[in-house]
Parts: structure tokens; sequence; C-alpha cells
């Protein structure tokens, strides 16, 4: 029986100090992927790695590791043209399957899906905020974006008709919908404003508009886009997305 105790004891220090071994293992290598993920996408600054699973170590072993989240702020992705540039708040993914070289220069997940925010005030540089003739007389832009509610987004437009600016902006809820890697923004109705008949291609190319966005970290796309509290709301989705190398 004293054998058996001191074998059970040796079993438990040695668990004890495999999960330690394991933990500290971990937290060395998140911080390596996290600043290879920097370094890969020339982000400003680091961001959040997540290693899921246990134990690590065998993980390590097989060359692949189940579960990786990462977390982003303050992305700047490509708005489409080769100089612009779009905020994105916050950009989560989760990684599944990501295999890895022997010297972790490299590493690539199989599939990744996650989220991403565009404030509001972000995506109003994409509308027309400066006053377009819509008619003669009149001249229109938008002035704010906001949440609409049910998954629409509601645009805020200011009109002048002959010189007088109306004491009251418009509003119209719009739908957006992303499609090839765009945001697009489309008016559910017509706004009108101060009466004057104006024709629906004129109001429409100021309410309506789009934003392209391109060069997501590792290659992710755009999936699916809604409106919400603090702005558009977007799923990501990609296979053998790049984490580093």
């Amino acid at each position: 029986m004293r054998a058996l105790r001191i074998l059970l004891i040796v079993v438990v220090i040695l668990g004890g100090l495999f999960v330690i071994a394991d933990r500290v293992a971990v937290n060395f290598a998140e911080g390596e992927a996290a600043d290879r993920l920097k370094a890969t996408e020339n982000l400003s600054t680091t961001p959040d790695v997540s290693i899921k699973g246990f134990p690590f170590l065998t993980q390590v072993v097989s060359g692949s590791l189940d579960d990786i989240e990462v977390g982003i702020t303050n992305y700047e992705a490509a708005a489409g043209n080769g100089a612009e540039k779009i905020r994105i708040d916050d950009l989560r993914a989760d990684m599944r399957g990501v295999e890895f070289s022997g010297d972790y220069s490299s590493a690539t997940a199989t599939s990744a899906t996650g989220t991403a925010t565009i404030a509001y005030d972000e995506l109003l540089k994409t509308a027309k905020s400066e006053p377009t003739q819509v008619a003669p007389g009149v001249t229109a832009n938008v002035v704010g974006l906001s949440d609409g509610g049910n998954g629409k987004i509601k645009v805020t437009v200011e009109a002048t008709v002959l010189g007088t600016k109306l004491p009251e902006p418009v509003s119209v809820l719009s739908s957006v919908t992303v499609i090839d890697g765009t945001v697009r923004v489309k008016a559910d109705g017509l706004p009108k404003f101060g009466g004057v008949e104006i024709a629906e291609s004129r109001v429409r190319a100021i309410t309506d508009f789009q934003q392209k966005i391109d060069g997501l970290p590792g290659g992710i796309q755009l999936d699916k886009v809604q409106a919400a509290p603090n702005g558009v709301e977007i799923t990501v989705k990609g296979s053998n997305v790049r984490l580093a190398g």
C-alpha cells in the first residue's frame, strides 16, 4: 500500500508538472504566433491569439492545431481602389485545422469563420456627403447613417430646395448586402424633398452606395452583412487561410 501511495503521488506530481509545462508552452506559442501575424499582415498593433484544446504539446507533436482564435482591432482593409483604406473596428476569426511548418515559420488553417464590425461613421465616408444636384434647384447629401432596426440601415439625407435648406433632414430605411466582397446599401423606398418630383435614378445616386473591401487577413472573404446598433456587422469565412509565412 505504501508503494502504491508513493506511485500515486508521483503520478499526480508528474501530471501537475505536465500541465504547467503545457500552459507555459501554449502561452509562449500564442505570443510567437501573434508577433508573426503582426509582421505578416503589417498590423499597427499586436493581435490577440488564443490556442484552444488541451494538451497543447501533443498537438505540436502532430504538426496540427485544432482551433486558434484571432482578434484584431482597428484593422485597415483596402477599399478597392488601391489607395483608400476602411477601418474595421473588431475582427474576430476562429481558425480550424491549423497546419504549421517544422520551424513554425508558416501556418495555414483549413477553414476559418468569424465576424467583423464597420462603424457607421467609417461607412459614411463612402456615401455622397457633399451636396449634389439631383434636380434643377435641388441639392442633397447624406449626413448620417445609423441602425434602423430589423437589420436595416437608416440613411439620413439633407436637402436644399431653391437655396433654402429643408427644416428637417429626411431619412429612408435601406437594405445592406454583400456581393463579391462589396458592401452595398440600397434604399427600400425613396425620400421626398419638399414635394419636388425627382427621377428615381437621381435620388438613388444619393441614397445608394457601395464599398469594396479587399485584403482581409489571410485571404478571408466577406460572407454576410447586416445593420446593428454600433455599425455594420459582417460575417467572414475562408479556406486555406494563411496565418503566417
